[in-house]
């Protein structure tokens, strides 16, 4: 199949198509059936706590650093009501986290600057609205 795509693809397309596949110089991480998270370190204590409100999904979909993570846990904890982690638990999920689900380099575009955006013509001092007399 590989030598399929280098043909059609050309060696450059295949090689940008490699360099953007998430296990490339990753070890072989054996993935859980159930959740899809990967089975290292602390992956059943992870688990255990957050599939317990809600699905795998919306954990493996998201991506972040230590930090984020830990942001996410705590507007979990004021707004949908999780328990709080004893400091060693939430250390090991976060850090499990972090590493399984780090921060993606383009996730987004930049916003748009300012001074490049259209005039809001639903603006309260209207001046999105131009004068039809000229």
């Amino acid at each position: 199949m590989l030598r399929h795509l280098k043909r059609r693809l050309g060696l450059s397309a295949l090689l940008a198509c490699l360099a953007c596949h998430p296990l490339l110089g990753a070890e072989d991480v054996e993935l859980d059936p159930f959740t899809g998270f990967a089975m290292v370190g602390d992956w059943q204590l992870v688990r255990s706590n957050c599939i317990a409100c809600h699905s795998a999904r919306l954990v493996t979909q998201q991506s972040g650093s230590e930090r984020q993570w830990l942001n996410v846990i705590r507007w979990m904890q004021e707004k949908q009501n999780l328990w709080e982690f004893d400091p060693v638990t939430e250390a090991k999920i976060v850090a499990y986290l972090a590493e399984n689900y780090p921060p993606k380099t383009a996730q987004r575009r930049a916003a748009i600057p300012p001074d490049l955006m259209p005039t809001n013509p639903f603006a309260a001092d209207n001046s999105g609205i131009q004068s039809s007399a000229q």
